[in-house]
């Protein structure tokens, strides 16, 4: 039958779900791993398969993924652990805002300003990391000035993500399905906004090598 051909599109789609659930799997399990420390590697390497995935490079996801895992354990791990600590300070601030009787507006205000800055540091920083070699104070500087310079782009990824969240928090049914394919979706989410702006970067700079040659 033809809905069940390679080109159908109900073949397509149930591919890229195998594949979601396939790179979910291999996120939780290059994350327990490590017992949560490797939060990190995990994610840059599903943000690896991610931009394969978007520029239709797609080949064995388990395969992909377990090779850029091994690839980036040493500036994921790093990255990851930074990232839980930023995480961890922006909850304390608003746990300490809740918790405390006539608490000044400008903790809330620092609380979500401290919010936006670690996203802006930290979104673009996985697929980076997967795509280029770099420090970590550097890929955490140019995510943010990425954040800067398509602040449009960014701000509809934020918006992306925030839905996204949104709908796997949404009950317990929405949990489960969000534990499945989630990690993947989310990643994949970043991948779609960061290649192109990665290959438009990427082409700036070949145009003023050129120049200057």
């Amino acid at each position: 039958m033809k809905i069940f051909s390679i080109d159908s599109p109900v073949y397509r789609s149930m591919v890229i779900m195998t594949e979601f659930l396939v790179l979910s799997i291999c996120w939780f399990l290059g994350t327990l791993m490590g017992l949560g420390t490797t939060i990190g590697v995990s994610t840059v390497a599903a943000c690896d398969v991610g931009m394969k995935i978007v520029k239709q490079e797609e080949g064995y996801v388990h395969r992909q993924f377990w090779k850029a895992y091994k690839s980036n354990l040493k500036q994921g791990i790093p990255l990851g652990l930074l990232n839980i600590l930023a995480v961890y300070v922006v909850y304390l601030d608003f746990e300490f805002f809740n918790k405390t009787e006539n608490a000044s507006v400008f903790l809330l205000i620092a609380g979500m300003l401290s919010a936006v800055f670690f996203a802006a540091c930290f979104v673009y920083a996985y697929p980076m990391t997967a795509r280029y070699e770099n420090t970590l104070p550097r890929i955490l500087k140019n995510s943010f000035r990425i954040c800067v310079r398509f602040y449009g782009r960014t701000f509809l990824l934020f918006l992306c993500l925030a839905l996204e969240l949104g709908v796997i928090f949404w009950n317990f049914r929405t949990m489960i399905f969000g534990l499945l394919f989630g990690p993947a979706a989310l990643c994949l989410t970043v991948c779609l906004f960061a290649v192109p702006i990665l290959n438009k970067l990427e082409a700036g700079a070949e145009e003023e090598k050129e120049k200057t040659e």
